[in-house]
């Protein structure tokens, strides 16, 4: 009776919602003890978890659900454990049977997900595995979410029957050293256990997609009149609009290009921008995001490394950001110009009628696949001349599925870009990832505007912002207390979240800024998140991604970061060599970066390889000086500078923007800090503002550059 029970309720199943059990080989590898860990999306969990799962396995269920009369008909027909949370002896039960080689499934969270993310983990499993040698096997329930049995009426696009999909991932042996004891055990635990649900979401993610194709399945997924995005124009666009102009904008200038040509893009965050980015990458014509902040001679080097030959611009763009100068200097060197706004007059009205019937009635081909060019992006050139970094399909569709697994964004999320699309935190995550989420996105077209983008974040009701900490103390000094009301997620990166901005965003606004790392070879690297943050770190490397550590020879507890995976570039773009990418050698990518990786793997960047002097065989770390000078003079903006030293190899040039500097002081702070003699910058220099890039980082090379004048005219 019990078998002709669950067969029927199998075959329901599999009518109703097409279930699918995946991963099977990973089940028979777990061999004959094993906790089960299915993720907790919908109050269909159980039911499928049980009746999909072979063999029959020892349920652990909460003793409060037990005791529901909906419920004990169901307990009677699989083997069940009732466990009291609050009660830590309540395992033991579970761990004889484990003992004798049984398969045990136990709900990590504890709970139904109410924001579609992953919920916190609950190291009971870990616990289990530990004192018995099971192995933890994460099961992925995935379309459940989507149902009306799930909680996410109102937050997510929930229909009757979803299909669902149940998968058995690789099974893991808990990874503690055996002589952690006590609270670092435990928490260790469940970093692991937090770790393998996290890293179950982001194995059954499908990133092999291109752009324009990820963005077909997201108006499929969140629905053709989702509106999904809107610039200072005031006009919000739905997932068809955005297709539509996407096919409109692509054909338009696609025709202007060469077969497989790289165009230039001189645009403002915006919708256009993000439309006509997508609309070539579907064609095969690569879009170069150039940035306008870098000056005429680095802009040209950027075009030569990418063997740009034709710019496509905004003249609205240009004469409200005055870079009529650039122009004319691109122009000049041969560079033909187009403009958004003169050959938008010639969209006609057949153009128009043909972009809406392809995106209302057709699937539009796409050239290329999902490990080809999608977008070409250039380094801030803070340390020499912009290197362009060619990015894949499938590193950028790689990036927003690995920040999708690690952080509970959501469909009913409103974002707030004001971060340039030149740079990879504005096109990958405050572009392309809410974009292919079904989030909301406001596209301000300058980060520079303190006093207006708070207004526009109050006026939006924005719930995430990203900016580099030099935007975001800016933000804070000009915005009301709550002009921030419904913020919940502000990300910081691109720069050293600095204390001043994080204690003022908690003070001013009770938000916690969240920091994290990336470059633009690799897009987001880490990050702190609601379930996995630790002040004074840049957080956990994202899942999917591996990181290496090699020793440098001075420096103890720390190492160079290397990294490899499926975000990691396609390869470089030098203006040495016009138009040849330099692949990543071995699939690892040198960041440049010295970090240390904590216990619990929590990353913290000491500074960047070239930001060390070397002085009398010692080395010492710029960043971590210029940290202390903030510490001494919180809010001044201070910066180190090296020089050469015929005696010592190197010496450290203080540049700071406090006109009464004193070097005593200075001296005084750094001693007491610990810092050896060898250590202590031998001068200061007062200037008025200290150079920065249109990022808001301070541009080291003319620092450099100002620091070595000023001693070459002082000796």
């Amino acid at each position: 009776m019990k078998k002709l029970i669950c067969a029927a309720g199998r075959l329901i199943l599999r009518l109703l919602f097409r279930v699918e059990v995946r991963g099977m080989e990973n089940y028979r590898a777990a061999g004959p003890r094993a906790v089960i860990m299915p993720n907790h999306v919908s109050l269909l969990d159980p039911a499928l978890a049980a009746l999909f799962i072979p063999d029959e396995p020892v349920f652990a269920i909460n003793s409060l659900v037990a005791r529901w009369r909906w419920v004990r008909p169901f307990l009677a027909l699989f083997r069940t454990w009732s466990v009291d949370p609050t009660n830590p002896f309540g395992l033991k039960g579970l761990i004889e049977e484990l003992k004798r080689d049984q398969h045990c499934v136990i709900f990590p969270e504890g709970r139904i997900t109410t924001t579609g993310s992953q919920m916190r983990a609950f190291d009971g499993a870990a616990m289990l595995a530990d004192k018995t040698g099971a192995v933890l096997l994460p099961l992925r329930i995935e379309g459940a979410q989507l149902s009306h049995a799930s909680y996410l009426r109102g937050r997510f696009p929930v229909r009757w029957f979803p299909k669902i999909t149940l998968t058995f991932l690789p099974p893991r042996k808990l990874e503690i050293p055996p002589e952690v004891k006590g609270r670092r055990r435990r928490a260790m635990a469940q970093t692991f256990l937090q770790d393998l649900l996290r890293d179950a979401a982001w194995q059954v993610r499908d990133s092999g997609r291109t752009l324009f194709g990820a963005l077909l399945d997201a108006r499929r997924l969140y629905g053709r009149r989702r509106v999904i995005a809107a610039d200072i124009g005031r006009k919000p666009v739905t997932y068809d609009g955005m297709v539509r102009a996407a096919l409109a904008l692509g054909d338009l200038f696609g025709g202007r290009f060469n077969p497989g040509e790289r165009a230039g893009l001189l645009m403002p965050s915006s919708v256009p921008t993000a439309a006509l980015a997508l609309g070539l990458s579907r064609l095969g014509h690569t879009p170069a995001m150039l940035n306008c902040t870098v000056g005429a001679q680095n802009a040209l080097a950027c075009c030569r490394a990418a063997e740009i030959r034709t710019v496509i611009g905004s003249r609205r763009f240009v004469e409200a950001g005055k870079l009529g100068a650039l122009v004319e200097a691109m122009e000049s060197a041969g560079l033909r110009f187009l403009w958004l706004e003169d050959e938008a007059r010639a969209l006609g009205l057949r153009a128009k009628l043909t972009a809406w019937f392809q995106a209302r009635f057709t699937t539009p081909e796409t050239a290329g696949g999902p490990d080809d060019e999608a977008v070409v992006l250039f380094t801030s050139g803070s340390e020499g001349t912009p290197k362009g970094v060619a990015l894949s399909h499938r590193n950028i569709v790689a990036n927003r599925d690995q920040l999708m697994s690690s952080v509970d964004f959501r469909p009913s999320d409103v974002v707030l870009n004001a971060m340039p699309m030149f740079h990879v935190f504005g096109f990958v995550v405050g572009t392309i990832m809410p974009l292919l989420s079904g989030m909301y996105t406001f596209y301000f077209p300058s980060p520079l505007s303190y006093r207006a983008i708070p207004l526009v974040a109050y006026d939006i009701n924005a719930t995430v912002l990203f900016g580099t900490d030099t935007f975001l103390y800016g933000y804070a000094r000009s915005a009301s207390p709550y002009d921030f009301y419904s913020v919940r997620y502000v990300f910081e990166g691109a720069e050293k979240l600095r204390e001043r901005t994080s204690r003022m965003w908690s003070e001013k606004f009770g938000i916690r800024v969240l920091e994290g790392y990336g470059t633009t070879e690799t897009s987001v690297v880490s990050l702190n998140t609601a379930l996995q943050c630790s002040a004074g770190t840049v957080g956990r490397v994202l899942p999917g991604l591996e990181a290496r550590l090699e020793p440098v020879v001075g420096l103890e507890g720390v190492g160079r970061l290397f990294l490899r995976g499926p975000n990691v570039m396609m390869g470089y773009l030098r203006s040495e060599r016009p138009g040849v990418l330099q692949p990543v050698e071995d699939g690892w990518y040198d960041t440049g970066d010295i970090v240390r990786l904590d216990e619990l793997g929590f990353l913290s960047i000491r500074g960047r390889a070239k930001r060390f002097a070397k002085i009398g065989g010692e080395m010492v770390s710029l960043t971590a000086l210029e940290e202390e000078m903030e510490r001494l003079w919180p809010g001044v903006r201070c910066a180190m500078a090296v020089v050469r030293d015929e005696r010592k190899g190197e010496r450290i040039i203080l540049v700071t923007e406090k006109k009464d500097a004193s070097r005593e002081e200075m001296t005084a702070h750094l001693k007491a800090a610990g810092y050896a003699e060898v250590a202590i910058p031998k001068k200061l220099l007062p200037v008025g503002k200290l150079p920065l890039l249109g990022s808001g980082k301070t541009d080291y090379p003319a620092l450099d550059r100002l620091a070595s004048e000023t001693a070459g005219a002082a000796e």
